[in-house]
C-alpha cells in the first residue's frame, strides 16, 4: 500500500470529533461575532491575491483543532508528499498522479516543456495566421472535439478568460448528440476551421463518433490529404490518430499520469493556447503551480486547500450535508461548477475505502450551483429557508475587468449581504410572520480575489483540486481512478447493437428491452 490507508472512523479525532459535534450541533451560533471580537482575523487566510473568510461556519476553535488532529492522524503530510514525489498513489490503475508536474517550473520535465514549446508554436501560428488550411486560407475558427476531462476544463477556462481572448472563434463539441454537432458546423467555413481531437486513447466513443462525423462534413469539399491540415490530435495513440489521417507532427502528446479531469494543463489545453495566447496559458500554469506549493508547503492551519477540505469533511460527515453549493460572483465563471463537478464527483464518488472494503460512513459531496446574482432569483430560497443545510462557497473578486464600478460594487454588495443573511437570519428576531423568519446559521466560506486574471484563475482551480485530494485521503478512498464511468459505457454497446441489428436476445433486462422496442417504432 502506497498511501496510508486508515479508516477516518477509527481515529481518536473522529471520536472526539463526534463528541464535539454533538455539544455544538444545536447551538445557534449568530451571535459569535459579537461576542468575540477576533473570531474573522482567526478564521482567515490571506495569501497572495485571496483572501479567504471562514468564520461563518458552524466552528470553533476546538472544531477547527480535532479538524486538523484528524489531518495528521490519517498521515495527510505523508500522502501529500507521495503524491508530489510521482508515487503511483493511484493504484487501481497503477498509475502516478502527477497533473502538478505540468505547471512545475522549478523542476520541469523535459517533456513537459518540449510539448509546451510545440503548443507555443503552433498556437502562435494559428493566432497570427502563419498557419493556412488548404486552400491558402488563415484559420478563423478552431472547434475542439473531446468529452469529459478533455473538453470540461478547456471550455470552463476560454469562457471563463473571454476578456483575454483574441479574434480567433472557439467552439466546443463534446455531446455525441448529432444535432448539437449539426449546429455547430452550420456556422463554420472547412476552409478556415481548425479541428483538434482530444481522446488520450483516441478509443473514446463519442469523442470518435463525432470526430468522423465532423471528418464527413470536411471532406465534402475538401479531399483527404487536406485533413492534414485541418485536423491535429491530442492523445497517447499516435497510430490511432496517423490512421485517422492526422500528421504525426500535428499529434501532441499526452502523459499516462495525468487523469483526464486534470489533463487541461497538459496539451489538452491547446485550445485555450488558441484562445488567449500561450503567455496567458502560460501565466494559468504558473498561478497552480504557486497554490501547489502554498499547498505543499504551508502548514495545515494556514493552508487554503487543507482548511477548505476540512470544513467539507465536517459538514459531509457530522451535519450529513450531502451537497455543498459554488456560486461565482462573475459570469465569466459561469461553467466552474461543471468542471468541479466532474472533479469531485468522479474523484470521490466512492464507497469502497482503499483497504478493499465497504465504506460504512459518507464519502463524496454534491456539487452544484451557478453565478450570482443570478442564484439569488433562483435556488437561494432553498439555502436560506429550506430545511437543507448546504455548505456555501462564495467566489468574489475585488475589481471588474471592464471598469464598470457601479455594476460591480452592486454584484459585490449582493456577495457580501448574502453570506451575512444566511448566517444571521432575520435580524428582528420578534417578527410575527413565520413566513417571513429567517433561521440564519447557514454556513459559508467568502473567497475574495482581487482580479480575474489568468493567474488567479490556475491558483483558484489548483485549490480545488487538492481540497478534493484532501478529502480523498481523509475518507480513504482511491480519488483518481473512475471505473464507476466504465460500466455504461460497456453496456451501451450492447444496446447500440441491438438497436442497429433489431436483435434484442442478448439484452438482460427486460425494461431495456420495452423501451429499445418503443424506440424503435415509427
Amino acid at each position: 500500500m502506497i498511501l496510508p490507508a486508515i479508516n477516518p472512523t477509527t481515529t481518536e479525532a473522529w471520536s472526539a470529533l463526534d463528541a464535539h459535534f454533538k455539544e455544538l450541533k444545536a447551538q445557534k451560533m449568530q451571535q459569535i461575532f459579537s461576542e468575540d471580537s477576533t473570531r474573522t482575523e482567526r478564521f482567515k487566510i490571506e495569501w497572495e491575491d485571496f483572501y479567504i473568510d471562514y468564520s461563518k461556519n458552524r466552528i470553533t476553535d476546538k472544531t477547527v483543532s480535532l479538524l486538523l488532529k484528524l489531518a495528521e492522524e490519517v498521515k495527510l503530510s505523508e500522502a501529500i508528499q507521495k503524491q508530489f514525489e510521482g508515487a503511483k498513489i493511484n493504484e487501481t490503475e497503477d498509475r502516478a498522479v502527477l497533473h502538478t508536474a505540468l505547471r512545475d517550473f522549478d523542476n520541469m520535465k523535459p517533456e513537459v516543456k518540449t510539448t509546451l514549446n510545440k503548443m507555443e508554436a503552433f498556437s502562435d501560428a494559428i493566432i497570427n495566421g502563419d498557419f493556412k488550411g488548404y486552400s491558402g486560407k488563415t484559420i478563423t475558427d478552431v472547434v475542439n472535439i473531446g468529452i469529459g476531462g478533455s473538453h470540461l476544463g478547456p471550455e470552463m477556462v476560454t469562457d471563463a478568460l473571454q476578456y483575454y481572448r483574441n479574434h480567433l472563434n472557439i467552439h466546443y463539441v463534446a455531446n455525441i448528440d448529432g444535432d448539437a454537432v449539426a449546429e455547430t458546423l452550420q456556422s463554420l467555413n472547412p476552409e478556415t476551421t481548425l479541428f483538434i481531437v482530444v481522446s488520450k486513447s483516441f478509443t473514446t466513443q463519442e469523442t470518435l463518433a463525432n470526430a468522423n462525423l465532423v471528418r464527413d462534413w470536411f471532406l465534402k469539399t475538401a479531399n483527404q490529404n487536406d485533413v492534414q491540415k485541418h485536423f491535429v490530435a491530442v492523445t497517447v495513440n499516435i497510430d490511432g490518430a496517423k490512421k485517422f489521417g492526422i500528421s504525426e507532427k500535428n499529434i501532441f502528446p499526452m502523459q499516462d499520469w495525468v487523469g483526464g479531469r486534470f489533463s487541461m494543463w497538459s496539451a489538452v489545453g491547446l485550445s485555450i493556447c488558441c484562445a488567449v495566447g500561450f503567455g496567458n496559458f502560460k501565466a494559468m500554469l504558473k498561478g497552480a503551480f504557486q497554490a501547489d506549493k502554498h499547498f505543499k508547503n504551508e502548514t495545515f492551519k494556514d493552508n487554503i486547500p487543507v482548511i477548505l477540505a476540512l470544513l467539507s469533511v465536517w459538514y459531509n460527515n457530522f451535519f450529513k450535508c450531502e451537497s455543498e453549493a459554488v456560486i461565482a460572483y462573475s459570469q465569466y465563471l459561469q461553467k466552474l461548477v461543471p468542471y468541479l463537478q466532474q472533479a469531485v464527483m468522479e474523484s470521490n464518488g466512492k464507497s469502497v475505502d482503499r483497504n478493499g472494503k465497504k465504506i460504512n460512513y459518507e464519502t463524496g459531496t454534491i456539487v452544484w450551483g451557478s453565478v450570482g446574482t443570478n442564484a439569488q432569483h433562483a435556488f437561494f430560497q432553498l439555502l436560506h429557508q429550506g430545511t437543507k443545510l448546504i455548505p456555501t462557497d462564495f467566489i468574489g473578486f475585488k475589481e471588474s475587468l471592464h471598469g464598470n464600478t457601479e455594476n460591480h460594487n452592486i454584484l459585490m454588495a449582493n456577495y457580501f449581504a448574502q453570506t451575512e443573511s444566511l448566517w444571521e437570519g432575520t435580524h428582528d428576531k420578534n417578527i410575527k410572520n413565520c413566513f417571513k423568519f429567517f433561521e440564519g446559521n447557514k454556513p459559508t466560506n467568502s473567497i475574495l480575489i482581487n482580479k480575474l486574471t489568468p493567474k488567479n484563475l490556475g491558483s483558484l482551480v489548483a485549490f480545488y483540486e487538492h481540497k478534493l485530494f484532501v478529502q480523498g485521503i481523509i475518507w480513504n478512498i482511491f480519488s483518481y481512478d473512475q471505473w464507476g464511468v466504465e460500466l455504461g459505457k460497456i453496456v451501451a454497446k450492447n444496446t447500440l447493437k441491438a438497436i442497429q441489428t433489431n436483435d434484442l436476445s442478448n439484452v438482460k433486462n427486460h425494461s431495456t428491452t420495452g423501451l429499445i422496442s418503443a424506440f424503435k417504432q415509427n
